[in-house]
């Protein structure tokens, strides 16, 4: 039996009539290019997202039926367009891009897409899209990478940061560190307080879950980075991408034996 590859943009026409069509799950990447302050490159979120995604590969079991979609590498990043370099669609572009490629995906038979998401920007648009694409007959998850069960790899980083260290701070610095070094300029990571802590600890109401800011890169820090990049090391990263593409592959075997909805 020919076993078919696990990029989408790899199979040839012919090759969809011979997919398990229960069981295939598409998954699409969503990362972004915009700014990372002046220490990390625009493309952070791809970079990211792409690794995370092809690291859990190799963890499914052989043969898996996963077909990883292009990545959209450029999205949904108003919050970020005052910064020189940033690229970003308009709202209602971003939610028609999302729409038709799921259509596409419907088109070809396949009933199951992911999508996996390194950027805040595209939570909302995610929810939206995922909702209209069940009308099309496609069921549709989508997660971001922190919002997996991640144990003592997240842990290793204090509290506030993965509260409040949104953008391009410890977390994302340490990452980019193992993944790709020589685009991080380490002589220009600092601490990038964001404003959010001092406001929560004067307006107890005024987010921490209760309500939300529509809000700016530069209304949480004037450099446009949240978080205390200076403190980022690799080893902390890698083993944060590490667990990050393991429990990406337990969710698409879960998500392979999980029936679709009719």
């Amino acid at each position: 039996m020919l076993t078919l590859p696990n990029h989408w943009s790899a199979l040839h026409s012919g090759d969809f009539a011979s997919l398990d069509l229960a069981r295939t799950v598409a998954v699409l990447p969503l990362g972004a290019t915009e700014q990372h302050g002046p220490h990390l490159p625009m493309g952070v979120d791809t970079r990211l997202v792409q690794a995370m995604v092809e690291g859990a590969l190799p963890r499914l079991k052989a043969g898996s039926p996963v077909l990883v979609l292009p990545t959209i590498s450029i999205g949904l990043s108003t919050e970020h367009s005052a910064f020189a370099g940033t690229l970003s669609l308009q709202t209602s572009t971003a939610l028609h891009l999302l729409h038709d490629i799921g259509l596409s995906v419907a088109r070809a038979g396949v009933r199951k897409l992911l999508m996996f998401n390194a950027h805040g920007g595209h939570v909302a648009a995610m929810d939206l899209a995922a909702r209209d694409l069940r009308s099309a007959g496609l069921t549709v998850f989508h997660t971001s990478w922190e919002q997996l069960p991640l144990g003592p790899a997240w842990q290793a980083f204090d509290e506030q940061e993965r509260r409040f260290g949104v953008h391009a701070g410890e977390i994302e610095t340490s990452m980019m560190l193992a993944l790709s070094p020589e685009q991080v300029r380490m002589e220009m990571a600092q601490d990038f307080p964001s404003s959010a802590i001092e406001r929560v600890q004067h307006h107890p109401l005024l987010g921490q879950g209760h309500s939300r800011l529509g809000w700016h890169a530069q209304d949480l820090h004037p450099s446009g980075a949240v978080g205390h990049a200076r403190r980022a090391d690799a080893a902390r990263g890698a083993a944060l991408l590490d667990a990050v593409s393991d429990q990406l592959a337990v969710l698409l075997t879960q998500l392979i034996e999980f029936q679709a909805l009719d």
